[in-house]
């Protein structure tokens, strides 16, 4: 592909595609494309979790590395990202100091890929959307259907915008609307998720009686961390030397946000129990699965281009701030100054130094192509609201809210699995029937303290 379309005639750069075929005997001729999440993760990585999950029963499914990512070339990987964040975690999670050292390692990571000849400006969510483009074309397909997930809704709400030429149909997967997302949102889906995971143990009578007041007991220990944040020499969760964590109130905060396996949900009420109580150990063991430096790590330099220019510009600081006030009041404006999971991204993407692209990013896609809307009710990355809000300009599009699932649900939801194959197989009318029995599951109940 070309670097850049705008700038022909300059360097070309070179994307993994790998084509798995169908395990049924008579597969439909129209394939499915995946378009992975980050921006910046591992496509190839993503494909036992999609067979798995059914996605090639009936079509073959392609899957290609985004310009910049993992098994492209270049690959913008950040080996001094990568070393700051396994550092980060013995560190306080906001403290300017810990900025300091962020934004270090990412002007010398963008000063090392500029001096390599790359044109950041050039990895964005228009020229990744116009490699798909040209992917179907090169091989020949007439008609596709695009699954994507998480940035990748992102990516395949612009692709359908853009190029809407040969798309069958659209199923997105925890949901990022392009003409909405931007630091302040990262608030609303964290208020989001997380009080959705606390009405749902108030929904379970045992865990409404163990586990009472939930938000004010969170709200308490993220002012107590912050005040007085805990050094702890822990174990990480897969095992391993102790790793030394700090857990401060914004460390407390990313750890809900990041919905990943170190701290599964059905966990939550019992480690912020258990927190309150004096027992910081599922929260420590689960800021320690942060030291490990992955074999293939996310492709930072794509992750901070496209947030740097589509996501961060048009809004400041104390708008992040603002919104962070109205999503959960009473917490210290030290946490709510940093988008989860992206802290210190107005001060990084000032030194990331790409152009603003929100005139040409942030639009909403109209389109009467048929779509499936799906995400979980517990995932505080992409809300599960703004699902049913890119729905709104696409006519032909059914949402469904997959009960006590986080981020990625497909991969975690036979119910999920089995409305995208009926939406494959009949993209008008899926049979989302699975939806209506579901509920999340039990929550982890502990012993009371003895102090109570």
């Amino acid at each position: 592909m070309p670097e850049s379309r705008a700038h022909r005639g300059g360097r070309t750069i070179k994307l993994t595609v790998a084509v798995i075929p169908a395990t049924s005997t008579t597969p439909a001729q129209d394939p499915v494309v995946f378009m992975e999440g980050g921006p910046g993760g591992d496509a190839i990585g993503a494909i036992p979790f999609l067979v798995d999950s059914g996605v090639n029963r009936e079509r073959d499914l392609i899957v290609m590395t985004q310009r910049g990512g993992p098994y492209s070339q270049p690959y913008l990987a950040c080996p001094e990202l990568d070393r700051f964040n396994a550092a980060a975690v013995g560190l306080p999670y906001d403290a300017p100091s810990t900025g300091r050292l962020l934004v270090r390692a990412a002007k010398q990571c963008r000063d090392r890929l500029t001096a390599d000849g790359i044109r950041l400006s050039a990895y964005n969510t228009t020229e990744n959307a116009a490699d798909f483009a040209d992917l179907r074309t090169a091989l020949g397909i007439r008609k596709w259907n695009v699954y994507g997930y998480s940035y990748g809704t992102d990516l395949a709400l612009t692709h359908l915008r853009r190029h809407p030429q040969g798309i069958r149909s659209v199923a997105i997967d925890s949901v990022v609307p392009p003409q909405i997302v931007s630091l302040p949102w990262a608030w609303d889906s964290a208020q989001e998720g997380i009080n959705a995971v606390f009405a749902a143990c108030e929904a379970q009578p045992r865990c409404k009686s163990r586990y009472p007041g939930l938000s004010r007991t969170l709200t308490e220990q993220v002012r107590r961390l912050e005040a007085h944040p805990l050094t702890l020499t822990v174990p990480p969760p897969g095992g391993g030397n102790p790793v030394k964590v700090v857990l401060d109130g914004g460390a407390l905060v990313n750890l809900l946000v990041a919905d990943g396996g170190a701290l599964p949900a059905v966990d939550v009420p019992a480690a912020i129990d258990e927190l309150a109580h004096g027992n910081p150990q599922r929260f420590a063991r689960a800021q320690a699965a942060g030291a490990a430096i992955p074999d293939v790590a996310q492709a930072h330099g794509l992750t901070h281009s496209v947030v740097c220019s589509e996501w961060a510009p048009g809004f400041s600081e104390s708008d992040l701030l603002e919104a962070g006030r109205r999503a959960f009041p009473g917490w210290p404006d030290s946490v709510l100054a940093h988008a989860p999971q992206l802290p210190f991204e107005y001060d990084l993407c000032r030194v990331w130094n790409v152009p603003d692209r929100t005139a040409i990013q942030r639009v909403t896609t109209f389109s009467r192509v048929p779509t499936l809307i799906v995400n979980g009710t517990f995932d505080a990355k992409t809300g599960a609201s703004w699902g049913p809000y890119a729905g709104r300009t696409l006519p032909r599009s059914t949402a469904v809210q997959i009960p006590g699932i986080g981020h990625f649900v497909v991969p975690q939801s036979s119910c999920a699995q089995s409305v995208l194959a009926s939406f494959l197989a009949r993209p008008t009318a899926p049979d989302t029937g699975c939806v209506a029995g579901l509920a999340p599951k039990p929550f982890t109940l502990t012993p009371e303290p003895e102090t109570r």
